[in-house]
């Protein structure tokens, strides 16, 4: 990628509108009641009879926080009570009891992420008692990528020893900015060595793969500070490093009330801060894999972008293209054939459906035929920049031009700004046309399209 390129203001002010992330399709907010239980149950039969199975990546959510962060949007619970947490791994392990044998025999899992909340709130007991839940009901493989979010702040003295002794070969450590001022505007101060040492620590024991989440877009960023915390997250040398944008919904996440929306960057103050990292750390070796992805060119990310196998899932980028994914823990949201999948959202409502043996789904969806086809164009654009329209038209059975008629007269004012190439043989995004990707897969949601005024989603840039 150009990493001189500059966003001129005329074409932010024009689509700095908000947008999905498309971590899945149909987005999570088209799920419905619909999907329950017993569906879900039958599908899981199913997938237990193929012939061919695809292998499993599992996801297991912690909700635990001892503290809250303004910006946070994820389903958690604060608290200092550590009974609480010991009670909700009893019923996790249910849970995996419960789901596990509808699988049948198909239980290859070729990998797992711990998220949160914090995980590691749980004591080390805790978490040996949940991974020794997953591994009597499922076959982890040996070359298998089983990853922890990590809160430096949490970190217990002798963890890293137990997760690797566990099975964990990759970590995740929460950073966000290390600029002081940022972090008491959204109330998550974080040493900076304690950090650090805890990535070196991690390196030493040989975890094969280390990430730093990082967020531009908050309050009192700009870009002095924010150039500071990227040479210091280049210090450590992380393997990947995750960049979001921050997603400010007050309205909808009760803790992001704290924060002053005067504080917060605009859309220019934000492509400059996301045009900063670019640059920075692709000097420092980093490859662009995506939205929000860096990583080293020796990174299975960069391998599998290079191999068009590269997929995005509810955790982000993930080179594991065909596995189907069971969520376990609050709502958790799993993949599974062609659907989609989400726990409940309370502890309550969760205990209460384990009790009675009931798997704790909420709400789902089962996919037609056309969301299969349009998941299947934002897939490659978010992942690959672009769509080989010949053999994406085999595969699917249509005619492109015909199909996407509609949506390919929407597509020209991106065209028309150099955003996008279209010619007879593919839809190719430019490198100027990156920082507006979430804009252009939005033209191909047919949802978004039906009820775009109902629609809450963060800046799309």
């Amino acid at each position: 990628m150009d990493t001189s390129l500059r966003v001129p203001a005329d074409l932010l002010r024009r689509f700095d509108v908000t947008g999905p992330r498309y971590t899945s399709y149909p987005t999570a907010d088209r799920f419905t009641p619909a999907y329950n239980a017993d569906i879900h149950r039958g599908w899981l039969e199913k997938r237990s009879a193929q012939t061919v199975r695809t292998p499993l990546s599992l996801y297991v959510h912690l909700p635990f926080c001892q503290s809250i962060c303004y910006y946070c949007a994820c389903n958690k619970i604060i608290t200092r009570d550590r009974s609480r947490s010991a009670r909700y791994v009893g019923y996790l392990e249910r849970e995996i009891e419960l789901q596990a044998p509808l699988l049948g025999d198909a239980r290859d899992a070729v990998q797992m992420h711990w998220g949160g909340g914090t995980p590691t709130f749980l004591s080390d007991q805790e978490m040996a008692r949940v991974f020794a839940a997953v591994r009597r009901n499922f076959r982890l493989h040996d070359e298998g990528e089983y990853s922890i979010e990590i809160d430096p702040r949490t970190l217990r003295a002798d963890t890293l020893e137990l997760l690797r002794e566990l099975g964990f070969n990759r970590l995740s450590f929460g950073v966000q900015d290390f600029d002081p001022e940022v972090q008491r505007a959204v109330h998550r101060i974080q040493d900076e060595r304690q950090t650090s040492d805890a990535i070196a620590r991690a390196r030493q024991m040989g975890f094969s793969s280390i990430n730093v989440d990082l967020i531009y877009g908050l309050p009192k960023q700009h870009v002095i500070g924010f150039h500071r915390t990227l040479a210091r997250v280049i210090e450590c040398a992380p393997d990947r490093i995750a960049l979001y944008s921050y997603a400010h919904l007050p309205t909808v996440f009760k803790p992001q009330r704290m924060i002053h929306e005067a504080d917060l960057p605009g859309a220019e103050g934000r492509v400059e801060l996301l045009s900063l990292a670019i640059r920075q750390l692709t000097a420092a070796g980093y490859l662009y894999i995506g939205m929000d992805h860096f990583a080293r060119p020796d990174n299975e990310l960069a391998a599998a972008q290079r191999e068009g196998r590269l997929h995005r899932n509810f955790q982000g980028y993930s080179s594991h293209a065909q596995s189907d994914l069971l969520g376990f823990g609050i709502s958790a949201i799993g993949q599974l054939a062609s659907t989609y999948s989400q726990n409940v959202k309370t502890l309550d409502e969760y205990y209460e459906r384990l009790e009675r043996g009931v798997l704790p789904i909420a709400r789902g969806i089962e996919l037609t035929a056309d969301d299969l086809v349009r998941r299947a164009v934002i897939q490659n654009l978010m992942c690959h920049f672009e769509l080989p329209l010949q053999s994406f038209e085999t595969v699917h059975s249509i005619e492109f031009e015909e199909y996407f008629r509609q949506e390919l007269l929407e597509l020209q004012p991106f065209v028309d700004a150099g955003l996008l190439c279209r010619d007879p043989r593919s839809l190719t995004v430019s490198q100027l046309g990156r920082f507006f990707i979430r804009n252009i897969c939005m033209v191909f949601d047919r949802y978004l399209r039906e009820r775009r005024e109902q629609v809450r989603y963060s800046k799309a840039v």
